[in-house]
């Protein structure tokens, strides 16, 4: 068990997942989940919380990349200790002009997920989800379950088998 979390079978417990990740949860057949406070979703907050070390969870950040009047979506998997080089590696690897963090109503129309709650699993078809490769090293994640008042426990490396997952060094 990781932190002071009644961690369960995500399958058990398809009331603490958004519609689109309890959907996509056989991709994620290891998956755990546990409720929390909804107040305490933001990572500083969860794991200070909840007992869970800053390097044991992971943030999906949904990038809006633009090029040519177009806009397309990819999602970041990174560690809580580190930032996304979206400027960077992110924007060369979608091959965009521009790329910036998703606005907050975008991201969660377009994902069907809570803002603070998003999470890799479930995302739109076709969207790329480029994961950190200490987020695919790690043994065990916590990452967002769609909704705020709960989390997902993951093996890092089953984000690496999500639909369009590939793994880049993204950290900066």
């Amino acid at each position: 068990m990781l932190g002071e979390l009644d961690w369960r079978p995500a399958g058990d417990r398809p009331d603490l997942l958004a519609a689109p990740v309890a959907a996509a949860l056989a991709a994620v057949p290891d998956a755990e989940t546990a409720e929390i406070d909804p107040d305490l979703a933001d990572t500083a907050a969860f794991c200070e919380r909840y007992a869970v070390p800053l390097d044991a969870s992971a943030n999906c950040v949904v990038v809006a990349a633009k090029r040519g009047g177009e806009v397309g979506y990819a999602a970041c998997m990174i560690l809580a200790t580190g930032r996304a080089d979206v400027n960077g590696v992110v924007r060369k690897r979608l091959g965009a002009r521009k790329a910036s963090f998703a606005p907050m109503a975008d991201a969660t129309s377009l994902t069907g997920m809570e803002y603070g709650g998003i999470t890799p699993v479930g995302l739109p078809a076709g969207w790329p989800i480029l994961v950190d490769e200490a987020v695919a090293a790690a043994s065990r994640v916590v990452i967002g379950s769609g909704l705020r008042r709960s989390k997902l426990l993951v093996p890092g490396k089953a984000l690496t088998g999500l639909p369009s997952a590939e793994v880049l060094a993204l950290a900066l």
